[in-house]
């Protein structure tokens, strides 16, 4: 069965966690997260109230991480998925984690990213020329990476997938199935 591995840790977005790991897992991959250390990870819920400037957090559910960054070889999996919530904000300073995700884009392998993932992405320096969508409020971080900003939910730039946040979960995951097929990261192979 193909795999593929989830980059996230605590203050994950919960949705933005659990929808992709459900919807891979129902499309026939084997799904694994892995976050900085193999531990129980703490997710959060964000949402919007009427007459904030941004969202609101609260304490989501708990996840154990299969795999640390320092364990992950990207020639094991099909596919990378970056969550957003919190959790890319100090992702993206872990070596290992930008190693994992330049490996998958060296290697041209469906990369997938929403809401504040594409934070990871931008630290790693594979944005630069690429189409991304992110948070609407990071378009300035995506643009400080050198790529192009597209507020839209299912972004598709050639490997890579981005969305908003977790409204977009159904396009996101639509279009990053699409990109999967297209690359031969068929699950018929299971």
């Amino acid at each position: 069965m193909p795999k593929i591995v989830i980059l996230t840790g605590d203050a994950a977005e919960t949705l933005e966690v659990f929808y992709p790991y459900h919807r891979l897992q129902e499309a026939g991959y084997e799904v694994h997260i892995a976050a900085p250390e193999k531990r129980k990870l703490q997710f959060v819920v964000h949402d919007f109230v009427d007459g904030f400037d941004t969202y609101t957090e609260k304490p989501g559910h708990t996840w154990d991480a299969d795999i640390a960054f320092a364990d992950v070889v990207a020639g094991d999996y099909v596919a990378v998925v970056v969550p957003g919530g919190r959790a890319p904000e100090y992702i993206r300073n872990n070596e290992e984690a930008k190693r994992i995700v330049r490996e998958f884009f060296a290697a041209d392998a469906p990369v997938a990213a929403t809401c504040h993932g594409p934070l990871l992405l931008a630290a790693a320096g594979v944005l630069a020329g690429r189409t991304s969508s992110a948070y609407p409020e990071l378009a300035i971080d995506v643009e400080l990476g050198g790529g192009v900003f597209e507020n839209g939910g299912g972004v598709v730039d050639g490997n890579l997938v981005t969305a908003r946040a977790w409204p977009d979960n159904g396009t996101w995951m639509k279009a990053f199935l699409e990109v999967l097929d297209a690359a031969g990261a068929s699950r018929a192979a299971a």
